[in-house]
């Protein structure tokens, strides 16, 4: 389980969007997504840096 922090999030709009970016890189992760601390939790097998490259390709940042 991946937790990663976006704090370019600021409607349920952006979390859709991160929850989308990370869903193509892999259709079988579980998204859990929190816009109160601007926290996503991940269970995957891809790596975490995949997943934040495929985050910033929307135009988000992650810490």
């Amino acid at each position: 389980m991946l937790k990663l922090h976006v704090p370019t999030v600021v409607c349920d709009g952006c979390l859709e969007t991160v929850t989308q970016a990370i869903l193509q890189t892999d259709p079988t992760a579980t998204v859990r997504a929190d816009l109160a601390t601007k926290t996503f939790t991940v269970e995957t097998q891809t790596d975490a840096s995949v997943l934040r490259e495929a985050i910033a390709a929307t135009g988000h940042q992650v810490s």
